[in-house]
């Protein structure tokens, strides 16, 4: 069983308290922390938007969300009702004056508890919502503040975020959340790696051939695409998710597990990215938009039709990025996302180099090199492909086989997902599995180059139809290289 550690009381403000994403994610997480055991009794979660409800009005929202997104086999009357009794309410203006008196009485009766700001609403109110948190006396050394991305859309405006936050709060009370970093497997991709003497070993150049991450969604903009538009595959998801997944397979070990020291060696990897320019974008970048096509066997419509007018803006972006440090030395890291794909996946792959020489006649078997296949989502786990005899009389045959290991599965319990753990990080003040400021902006300084590259080219996103693999040219993007994308289907 897992160990369940209760965190100090505390009252959450989460500000967008009826937007999709408290909606969706926080109220089911915090739930399942409270039936856990792990909120004490004399917490609070008030939610704090614009909109005018009555507590009660909220409460009943609530119900229906977790109704919804809750497992109904993780629901139980008693539970839920004990929960919504800890949930309040307050009608706040985050960019004016309107409410927040309300808020500071609401707070003020119980001073001394741990006091978190989710901030679950547009970027551009990050900066007016911690003005006024300090303007009503609100920070003190109990406080933090979560962002959620997008942090900006450049490098200038996450600059002109980060100055405005930072000039309530100090860096140690800002957590920038990736909800990517809390999985478990990613957390489990520290302990393969520097728990584990056979693969520290061989995280070399000299024994990996190649690492390929994927993220994959099969949805489409659905109802964000008014957000979408203005920011594309790159910045929603190579620049932040897909660019932390590389730091943590790629950064040497820490000196522990301080947060500044595991996020130090981060800074490192993404500040060793070689910058992709005008010269070499078409040879190592692919941009993609939709159209038309089948998932699951259901016909959808392409980008376009879905946006309504016409668009540059891609939906699918792979690339061959170039660590360069001595561990990664000519091993390209393939990156990949795209809305509209076969399958929801997210997984790291990595490719270890065929052996020099084999004692096998090549009639035996494929003469496949080892895998190991770290898997985010659906099911979290990891996989190592090793070289078998196959059973049975007649000679020496050879096939892959898979050392499999899922979580749950190993485990027999339900795991806390991503959001579960980070908001209980946040109560705790532990940074570990958030993003410092200077990482945020040297990711973005990366980003901004291949985004001028791309403006400069100015040529049209790939088309490619709903339901496959993205545009040929991805394909192409590794296929020359004399590599291949992993694609196993579930």
């Amino acid at each position: 069983m897992a160990t369940i550690i209760p965190v100090a009381s505390f009252d959450y403000v989460v500000f967008g308290a009826t937007g999709d994403l408290t909606t969706r994610k926080l109220l089911p997480a915090l739930y399942h922390r409270y039936k856990d055991g792990q909120i004490p009794p004399t917490s609070r979660i008030i939610g704090a938007s614009r909109s005018e409800l009555a507590v009660e009005a909220f409460r009943a929202r609530t119900r229906d969300a977790l109704k919804r997104f809750v497992a109904a086999d993780d629901l139980d009357e008693a539970t839920l009702a004990a929960f919504l009794d800890h949930l309040d309410y307050v009608a706040v203006d985050g960019a004016g004056d309107d409410g927040w008196p309300d808020l500071v009485a609401k707070l003020d009766e119980r001073p001394d508890q741990v006091r978190p700001f989710y901030l679950a609403t547009s970027p551009d109110l990050y900066g007016s919502i911690c003005r006024n948190l300090a303007k009503f006396g609100l920070v003190g050394e109990k406080s933090r503040v979560v962002l959620e991305k997008p942090i900006g859309k450049d490098l200038k405006s996450a600059r002109a975020i980060n100055d405005a936050v930072g000039e309530v709060f100090p860096e140690e009370q800002i957590f920038r959340i990736d909800h990517y970093l809390g999985k478990e497997t990613v957390q489990n991709l520290l302990a393969l790696r520097f728990a584990n003497t056979i693969f520290d070993r061989l995280w070399t150049a000299d024994v990996i051939d190649h690492v390929q991450i994927t993220v994959a969604e099969t949805v489409g903009v659905e109802g964000r695409a008014g957000y979408y538009d203005t920011s594309g595959a790159l910045r929603d998801m190579l620049q932040n998710h897909i660019l932390q997944l590389l730091c943590l397979t790629a950064m040497e070990s820490p000196l522990n597990l301080d947060a500044n020291s595991v996020r130090d060696e981060k800074l490192k990897v993404l500040r060793a990215l070689k910058p992709i320019t005008a010269g070499d974008v078409q040879q190592v970048t692919v941009r993609g938009q939709y159209v038309q096509g089948a998932v699951d066997g259901k016909p959808v419509e392409g980008y376009l039709n879905e946006l309504g007018h016409d668009s540059r803006t891609e939906t699918f972006v792979a690339c061959k990025v170039e660590v360069q440090s001595w561990r990664w030395a000519g091993v390209p890291f393939y990156l990949r996302t795209g809305k509209r794909l076969p399958q929801k996946l997210s997984e790291i792959v990595v490719q270890f180099r065929a052996a020099p020489f084999s004692i096998f006649p090549e009639e035996s078997f494929g003469r496949e090199p080892n895998r190991l296949v770290i898997r985010l989502q659906p099911q979290e786990g990891m996989k190592l492909e090793v070289m078998t005899k196959d059973p049975g009389p007649g000679g020496m045959r050879l096939r892959p086989t898979n050392l499999d290991i899922s979580f749950e599965e190993t485990f027999k319990q339900r795991y806390p997902d991503a959001y579960e753990r980070l908001l209980m990080d946040v109560v705790r003040g532990n940074a570990t599995l958030f993003m410092r400021r200077d990482e945020v902006e040297v990711a973005w300084a990366w980003a901004d180059s291949l985004l001028k590259a791309w403006a400069d080219r100015r040529e049209p996103p790939r088309a490619y139809p709903a339901g496959s693999w993205g545009p040929t040219a991805a394909i192409a993007l590794i296929e020359r290289d004399g590599r291949t994308w992993h694609e196993e289907l579930r």
